[in-house]
């Protein structure tokens, strides 16, 4: 639903041309807040969903294009359960003398860090509300580590990811410097499809 949202105020704004409304500044902004990830490896049932914070710096050439890099961090794991059969990793997990037990393991994902560069398109909407598309390509690295009920480390992994994102969203101006922002970027990684949504503040130097 968000998405939807974002995608259709992102295009019902490049749609409009309001000239009086168009932001005149140039030059950096900085920004920062809440990042959330939903994580789904292919083939997975379900995401992975993961906390973290956001930067991004950016460069505003004119009033409609801008440049920006973006960095954000988990704050938190990400769980997931995971069916296992006994017999695929020779392991008697609960002791009974049978290899052929499912054993619900349970899992986490932990984001180290996820990296991007984009470019950035944005229009008004009103005199303080903008709404903007952006695309680019990403980086991200993660750890992710299974285990049995009865304390068996079944996998670590550490792997990383790249591709292309693409994403939109809205941008409110408190004050001639200072702004709130909301915002939704899918990450089309190889072999992870990674949504994520950012909640916070901008500043305009």
């Amino acid at each position: 639903m968000l998405k939807t949202i974002l995608a259709a105020s992102a295009a019902t704004g490049l749609a409009m041309t309001a000239p009086a409304f168009a932001q005149e500044d140039t030059g950096f902004y900085a920004e920062g807040g809440y990042q959330y990830l939903n994580i789904e490896p292919d083939g997975a049932n379900s995401g992975v969903d993961t906390n973290g914070i956001g930067g991004r710096l950016g460069y505003q050439f004119n009033p409609t294009f801008s440049l920006e890099g973006e960095i954000a961090t988990g704050i938190d794991d990400g769980e997931f359960d995971y069916n296992v059969d006994e017999d695929e990793f020779n392991l008697d997990d609960n002791n009974d003398g049978d290899f052929e037990d499912t054993i619900a393991a349970a899992g986490d994902i932990e984001m180290n860090y996820l990296v991007g560069i984009y470019g950035k398109a944005q229009v008004p909407i009103t005199e303080r509300l903008d709404a903007y598309a952006r695309a680019g390509y990403a980086y991200i690295d993660v750890d992710a580590k299974v285990q049995t009920p009865g304390g068996t480390d079944l996998a670590t992994i550490s792997d990383s990811e790249d591709g292309p994102a693409f994403g939109a969203g809205l941008e409110y101006d408190f004050t001639d410097k200072l702004y709130g922002k909301a915002d939704y970027t899918y990450y089309s990684f190889e072999e992870t499809d990674t949504d994520g949504v950012m909640v916070g503040l901008g500043y305009k130097f």
